[in-house]
């Protein structure tokens, strides 16, 4: 996804990464091999084709894929095929002209090609643009129905081809990772595997929190119409480029793409079709997933939800990072999630079910760092040792959207802990409140000399009455000592969202907070060193909470 947020700016950046279609019939492939040697776009050992193929959902829309497949390959050899359907193939970029001199190939995933050894492993690479993006007709779609169409058709298309075996897994980051997830929801048997690195889980919450607005609601419509009407190469085929400005023909597309964000409704066909992870439920294709619990782009909203309604095998790295891949590294040469071996585990879940090959090596099924920085194994996640709700009591705060010399709201805490605790899985919050306008609720982490890190938060619309809603899920280890701190109010400026305050009162009469525990002095260590992000995060969210009495245990 392409997404920015003004309180992580400091801290990380992120690159994202007019004419009808022609139907598919109507011309023949361009399936003549390109290898490295005849174009340097192309990666060694592979040789490149293009295709056109039509959607699924019986629209005019035709999709373009480029094809990798191993150089000096056998006529009659087949191979699994790894899959990515998304927004950022275009030839001339990922998300703007790059200044390629000739067409070729998207680079996007050149690492994932290197790392994994693609090629010389037999597998082939075969990425398809979404409608509206790339050499694909049609108008861009947010993840709706017309793209699910897509993935389906994809999928079908490379299960069918002539060297493939039929059996293909699913790779991606962001936005092509959210697509693995449509894949896995389809439950197409030709689909053996997803990996799906920072996704989106369920798209409204990334849009809105609970009523109230995002910056993404304008930003990310913005930032995809760019990626969307960027102009083909001139050596870009004729197929290619008609189908590339599309947008210029049909200018309702933008419009009509923008104009879904602003649906408040959840409850409305448009979110409900892009909540992935209630659309899960009782699918079962083997899941190999990566979430930032610190992320700014993707947030950790719904995982839980979405793993707990999927059915099948489940691996996954977690831990506090931000938008980041398993293998990308920051500028000094650390990892920056931290631990070895993503395109080796990646490879040995790809083995594993696309070519039924047993794991020489055993892997765990979750692979978890939490904010000490160490890591763990688990067989699931979250591993709850004991749920509680507490009670924080109640105050009242005027919902001012962060003025000047303005309290923000009111604080409750608990006792210091005795031992180690981590709160894991996704927080819930009920707020019995009197007035309307927003609501912030920050969880914080505060040491015995009362400074504290907020490591979790969530907004919400309240009205009179009783509200509930989920905060981010989160994996954070409070040592022994430290307190919980719930800090109730208006929501600060500077952050993720954009409210309107009412300068109502807002007097909350009753509050309680239902966690998940567990105890770290049960944990099962593995390999991994400490995410670099960890720290910048500290260092921005850090900051000293006012003195104040103990009114709740955390036990």
């Amino acid at each position: 996804m392409t997404r920015t947020r003004a309180t992580a700016a400091a801290f990380a950046a992120l690159t994202l990464a007019g004419l009808l279609a022609v139907p598919a019939a109507a011309q023949p492939e361009t399936s003549t091999a390109i290898t490295h040697e005849e174009n340097d776009r192309v990666p060694e050992g592979a040789a490149w084709t293009q295709h056109y193929f039509p959607s699924s959902d019986g629209s005019d829309t035709e999709l373009h894929a480029d094809v990798l497949l191993p150089e000096g390959r056998a006529p009659d050899e087949k191979l699994p095929v790894i899959l990515s359907v998304g927004t950022y193939f275009g030839h001339a970029g990922q998300s703007e002209p790059e200044g390629w001199a000739r067409t070729g190939p998207s680079n996007r995933f050149q690492d994932l090609v290197e790392g994994g050894d693609l090629f010389d492993r037999g597998y082939a690479l075969v990425m398809v643009d979404l409608r509206g993006f790339g050499g694909s007709s049609g108008c861009l779609d947010f993840v709706g129905e017309g793209e699910q169409a897509d993935v389906r058709a994809a999928i079908d298309w490379a299960a069918s081809q002539p060297w493939s075996t039929g059996a293909v897994g699913m790779y991606g980051k962001s936005y092509d990772a959210i697509t693995g997830l449509v894949g896995n929801n389809l439950d197409q048997d030709a689909l053996k595997a997803v990996v799906a690195q920072e996704p989106i889980w369920d798209l409204y919450r990334n849009i809105r929190s609970n009523g109230v607005p995002r910056t993404t609601i304008g930003n990310v419509a913005t930032s995809y119409a760019r990626i969307a009407t960027m102009p083909p190469l001139p050596d870009d085929d004729e197929r290619y480029r008609a189908n590339a400005e599309h947008e210029k023909a049909h200018p309702e597309c933008l419009a009509q793409n923008e104009s879904g964000y602003r649906i408040a409704d959840p409850e409305s066909e448009y979110w409900k079709t892009r909540d992935l992870a209630a659309r899960a439920k009782g699918t079962d294709t083997p899941l190999f997933v990566t979430q930032g619990f610190l992320e700014w782009n993707t947030e950790p909203e719904a995982i839980q939800e979405f793993l707990d309604n999927h059915e099948g095998p489940q691996r996954g790295w977690l831990g506090p990072w931000d938008h980041v891949r398993g293998n990308d590294r920051v500028a000094d040469g650390r990892l920056a999630m931290g631990r070895e071996g993503w395109f080796e585990e990646t490879m040995s879940f790809y083995d594993e079910h696309l070519k039924g090959i047993t794991p020489p090596v055993e892997h765990p099924d979750f692979a978890i760092q939490d904010n000490t920085g160490a890591w763990r194994s688990q067989d699931t996640w979250p591993v709850v040792e004991k749920s509680t709700t507490v009670e924080f009591g109640g105050g009242s705060y005027v919902d001012h959207g962060g003025e000047a010399d303005q309290t923000p709201g009111f604080l409750a805490r608990s006792e210091p802990l005795a031992k180690a605790t981590r709160i894991t899985g996704t927080p819930r919050v009920s707020l019995t409140a009197e007035g309307r306008g927003n609501v912030m609720v920050n969880l914080y982490d505060v040491a015995p000399d009362g400074t504290a890190v907020m490591f979790d938060e969530q907004v919400s619309l309240l009205k009179p009455g009783t509200t509930a809603f989920d905060l981010k899920s989160t994996d954070w280890t409070l040592a022994a000592g430290h307190s919980l701190a719930v800090e109730v109010g208006t929501i600060q400026p500077g952050g993720d969202w954009i409210d309107t305050p009412t300068h109502d009162t807002i007097t909350v009469t009753a509050a309680s907070l239902d966690l998940a525990l567990d105890d770290p002095a049960d944990d099962t260590p593995t390999q991994g060193g400490r995410a670099p992000y960890l720290d910048l995060y500290l260092a921005g969210y850090t900051r000293p909470l006012p003195a104040g009495p103990a009114t709740f245990t955390l036990s």
